[in-house]
């Protein structure tokens, strides 16, 4: 994969508005099942909508993040081809339901979330976990690291933001498996936010940290909403590294059919995104980023939040559809 000076033109500006499509085609599908109590429902309506939306854009697309097969999930799998085979040749990472239990149970910060780049721009991440640390925009690069005890990391992001630890607010998904590293965090006198699901909002939380309050996020989660969430920090500004984590001889045997064959390595946001992307995430649930849909008299509306690397722009937008 090269860097962004090789790329042939990405029409980013002109396929950004027909991403926005998508992601919110997936929301309104999914929203009418918010608290019903079935992930799966939800997360079938979500990926029936985001294809048939895909599958109009004028795009050679090829899903290179698409549904875990972890949870058995229905699946936009990785490799699919979407659009209509004209147009620009594009990568897609998605998660037509980021957080099927928010949504089952009503929760916040459930998202319909896509990704786009030219062919060739984003990480192929297997399957598998990922530990990931990932800050807002502002520090020095490196301030962080995956190598570094938490504790050091909290120490030296307060540092550089001139303030005591106490007032560093990390964000950590509740599982058995991080109760070490939450120990390690309290330690510091630094704040935790325990979320139940989400990881891929919790990072985009990190570049709006003066919004959301969420300074740094730290533990594993999905490899794949790794790649996603630099592919959102690519266009808000931020830092992620990432660091594929394997439990079996299956799991490396996935990774090294993705092509990787350092199987140790931190990956930076621009190892993961290495060229410019855009960027769509649309409410289906409430949640500090975004509005969840809700239903205005004779219609559901949707918030999208929609940005292009390129120019740093940001864009949130507002559609009504009229509801049968």
């Amino acid at each position: 994969m090269g860097d962004d000076s090789t790329r042939i033109d990405f029409k980013d500006r002109m396929l950004s508005l027909g991403l926005a499509r998508v992601s919110e085609a997936a929301a309104i599908a999914s929203a009418r099942l918010i608290g019903r109590g079935d992930e799966k429902a939800a997360d079938q309506a979500a990926v029936d909508a985001m294809r048939k939306q895909l599958n109009m854009l004028d795009i050679a697309g090829t899903i290179v993040i698409g549904e875990g097969e972890r949870d058995e999930a229905p699946m936009l799998y990785i490799g699919e081809e979407v659009g209509t085979g004209e147009g620009d040749e594009v990568d897609i990472a998605l998660d037509p339901l980021e957080g099927t239990t928010l949504t089952a149970k009503a929760m916040p910060n459930a998202l319909a979330v896509i990704a786009m780049g030219p062919r060739g721009s984003m990480l192929h991440a297997p399957d598998v976990y990922m530990d990931k640390l990932a800050i807002g925009p502002g520090y020095p690069e490196g301030v962080v690291s995956l190598e570094a005890d938490p504790a050091d990391n909290v120490k030296e992001l307060a540092k550089a933001r001139g303030c005591p630890m106490s007032e560093i607010t990390t964000c950590v998904l509740e599982r058995p498996r991080h109760e070490e590293l939450v120990e390690k965090l309290r330690s510091t006198g630094a704040a935790i936010k325990l979320i139940t699901d989400g990881d891929v909002a919790a990072v985009i939380h990190t570049a709006a940290a003066d919004f959301t309050g969420i300074d740094m996020y730290l533990g594993s989660g999905g490899a794949p909403e790794g790649v996603l969430a630099a592919a959102a920090l690519k266009c808000m500004g931020g830092q992620i590294q990432g660091r594929l984590v394997f439990r079996n001889d299956d799991e490396r045997g996935r990774a090294k059919k993705a092509g990787i064959s350092d199987l140790n390595k931190i990956y930076t946001l621009h190892e993961m995104v290495n060229a410019d992307v855009i960027f769509a995430a649309t409410g289906v649930t409430d949640g500090s980023i975004v509005r969840g849909a809700r239903r205005v008299g004779d219609y559901l509306e949707t918030e999208t939040i929609l940005m292009r690397s390129k120019t740093g722009s940001v864009r949130r937008l507002i559609y009504r559809q009229k509801t049968d």
